[in-house]
């Protein structure tokens, strides 16, 4: 296997994207025993922060110390607040599916940050990615009605906004893939604790407030594991981010979509079709071309 595709990298990548494929069911089970969508996003990052912190003390000093990690902050904050915000505010599929229009903003900001080059191996690439998950959430629907009034288009701006920011999450982590990963952990959890709290005072000024959280003892302790597993999902994305290009991770990344409609499935929330078939062979295509194109550089 070549050098530039890294098997464990690959392995670690697909973990987060599953781990985020199937988190729609915790998260609507949570949201239904009295913890908000954009509640979860504060608790389950407060909790990934604190146990670096404890894990790594020196983190905190050498996040300080790279002030170019702000980027990193900020991208990976607005990445959960806008893709929970339209998880909460729209249609789950359709979100997903606009979140993963992820790969067309990455292979421009992979040329302005990385200076990796647009060919037309990754055009194709991301050309079976985007019509892969359009057969598998949208079942051969390619079009969507145009929504009437702000509040209706909200749940889409946010979904798409959620994948530029995702994207370029991806891009600064590997451009800084030198910076310790101590470091890089610690920018990605605070971004969602301290950008989370932002989204829930923006929400309610726009007369979209959030529920106080409300649960059960049992339901908090349901909180800390899912968020013991958004911890392992984050570290084993920036391991892969790291070691792989921007385009072939944003590839990878969207067989989420692919976990996502098949724990549906599995869950009875829907039935595996002809088009989910047929659109989940697009993604592995995708993801087997990423495998033997090396990336261009200037």
């Amino acid at each position: 296997m070549s050098a530039h595709f890294p098997p464990l990298a690959v392995f670690a990548a697909l973990v987060n994207a599953g781990v985020w494929g199937v988190s729609w069911a915790p998260l609507r089970w949570l949201e239904a025993n009295g913890i908000p969508n954009l509640w979860v996003t504060c608790f389950v990052f407060a909790a990934c922060t604190f146990a670096v912190v404890v894990t790594r003390p020196g983190a905190v000093k050498k996040l300080l110390a790279t002030p170019q990690l702000a980027g990193v902050v900020v991208a990976s904050g607005l990445t959960n607040v806008f893709f929970n915000g339209a998880l909460v505010l729209g249609d789950v599929v359709r979100a997903v599916l606009l979140f993963y229009l992820m790969p067309v903003w990455v292979i421009f900001l992979a040329r302005f940050f990385l200076r990796e080059r647009i060919t037309a191996a990754a055009c194709l690439r991301i050309a079976l990615a985007l019509v892969g998950a359009a057969l598998v959430l949208g079942q051969g629907a390619f079009t969507f009605a145009a929504p009437t009034t702000w509040r209706a288009a909200l749940p889409d701006v946010l979904a798409i906004a959620g994948g530029f920011m995702f994207g370029l999450n991806n891009v600064l982590l590997r451009k800084h893939a030198n910076v310790s990963p101590d470091a890089r952990a610690l920018a990605v959890f605070c971004g969602g604790l301290m950008l989370a709290p932002l989204a829930i005072v923006g929400l309610h000024l726009a007369g979209i407030p959030q529920k106080v959280p409300s649960a059960q003892l049992s339901i908090w302790f349901a909180l800390l594991g899912f968020a013991a597993v958004v911890l392992v999902a984050n570290l084993a994305l920036q391991y892969g981010a790291a070691r792989l290009t921007a385009n072939t991770l944003s590839v990878i990344m969207i067989s989420e979509v692919l976990f996502a409609a098949v724990s549906a499935v599995l869950a009875g929330q829907s039935s595996l079709t002809s088009w989910t078939l047929a659109g989940g062979g697009l993604i592995v295509c995708a993801a087997v071309l990423a495998v033997f194109q090396a990336p261009a550089a200037d």
